[in-house]
């Protein structure tokens, strides 16, 4: 594990030793915690030969998300693959503004691995969801997350350019959109610009496309007094809530994420 985590650390990984152990773990199939109990013994061949592999492919900065198939957030596992954008701490700053105030009819735009829809929907329990897609395998991945949480009786989950096929209203509609410019791609870590779905990062121009798709069409789907929730880049607060207020929506706030930036933008319907 030692050697390891010098090749990591070797490769620019930011966190080798956290990540030399989870893939220890991961190749001798038990948990992370269990790690030093296996320590003093040496390794099963094939167990080797696994961490051996997972350890080459870290190296050249393929995530640990996709080397073990699962990422958590908040508080739960959600299955991942490349096809969908990896669950991300910061998201969980608008899983906290969606839960603040009660709904019961929720629609997730640009659902991804369903993170956010199926965490709303577990700890909603009387709540259902519609979640839409661009990517049908975006849409199938956020299925067996939903069956994996045990809300699919909850769920429905359709293939959707935003809101084209989307029908009724809502009491809550969030969005985790693709924010990043493209002049900001080549600043990203290996891991993030090489392995994770390109549409789910940026709309290829400014960042602030489907901000605007969304600020074109949200208003109608949402119930009186309905709210919109969107994670942001941190330099878009002022952008986006200047769209949304264009849109008619009112009582717009920008809140910041634990590390005291810019992450979701929460607006209120007129009625």
């Amino acid at each position: 594990m030692a050697s390891a985590a010098a090749r990591l650390r070797a490769a620019g990984v930011a966190d080798p030793a956290r990540d030399a152990r989870v893939l220890l773990a991961h190749a001798a199939r038990i948990e992370a915690s269990r790690v030093t109990l296996i320590a003093p013994e040496d390794l099963e061949p094939e167990v080797a030969e696994r961490y051996e592999q997972l350890i080459s492919l870290r190296s050249v900065r393929v995530p640990v998300s996709h080397l073990i198939g699962e990422r958590e957030f908040y508080g739960r596992r959600f299955k991942v693959s490349k096809d969908v954008l990896d669950p991300r701490p910061e998201t969980e700053t608008l899983i906290e503004a969606a839960l603040s105030q009660p709904f019961e009819r929720v629609l997730d735009l640009g659902l991804g691995s369903g993170c956010i829809l199926v965490t709303l929907l577990a700890e909603t329990p009387n709540a259902t969801g519609l979640g839409v897609d661009l990517s049908e395998a975006a849409c199938l991945q956020a299925s067996a997350n939903a069956v994996l949480h045990r809300v699919e009786a909850r769920i429905d989950i359709q293939k959707s350019d935003w809101f084209s096929n989307v029908t009724g209203q809502f009491d809550l509609i969030t969005a985790n959109p693709p924010y990043i410019a493209l002049a900001e791609m080549q600043g990203l870590a290996p891991e993030v610009r090489s392995h994770e779905p390109s549409m789910a990062l940026t709309d290829g121009a400014d960042g602030l496309s489907a901000y605007r798709a969304i600020a074109a069409g949200g208003a109608a789907p949402l119930r009186p007094q309905g709210r919109l929730c969107l994670e942001i880049g941190p330099t878009q607060g002022q952008a986006v809530s200047a769209l949304l207020q264009e849109a008619g929506l009112k009582d717009i706030r920008v809140l910041q994420d634990l590390d005291g930036r810019d992450r979701v933008v929460l607006a209120h319907s007129l009625s």
